[in-house]
């Protein structure tokens, strides 16, 4: 009931917004607002270009300037994949940290072999003797 008295309040509401601004809507203008998609969100303009642009040597000056700073974007982002530690160190590194895991490893779980291969094996259930 709930679902049915939605559809019918949509409904009502259309026909009252159609019949209010029916006279300057027109079919047309309702085809073409379906091209149009409306953002709750500003963050996909953050990734927009801002300024004045030139294309096809329309205006060279403005397109040299657009090619500086594209220029200064890339090398902002060459300097940011730089690493700090060689592979040489990180593989070291992961050595003794992988020693210490397994060496934490052996002290709490008494099953666990150096051999990754063969696990001790489980002792078996005695039933105590009534």
């Amino acid at each position: 009931m709930k679902r049915t008295k939605e559809k019918v309040d949509k409904q009502q509401y259309q026909e009252e917004g159609e019949l209010y601004f029916g006279s300057q809507v027109t079919k047309r203008m309702k085809k073409e607002s379906e091209r149009f998609i409306m953002e709750s969100s500003y963050v996909f303009c953050e990734k927009l270009v801002s300024g004045r642009m030139s294309f096809q040597g329309m205006n060279p000056v403005i397109e040299r300037y657009m090619e500086s700073i594209q220029n200064q974007e890339r090398i902002n982002v060459e300097e940011s994949k730089q690493v700090d530690i060689s592979d040489e160190q990180m593989s070291v590194q992961w050595q003794k940290i992988r020693g210490k895991f397994e060496s934490m490893q052996k002290h709490k779980n008494p099953r666990y072999s150096a051999v990754k291969d063969e696990p001790l094996k489980k002792k078996k259930f005695l039933k105590p003797v009534d």
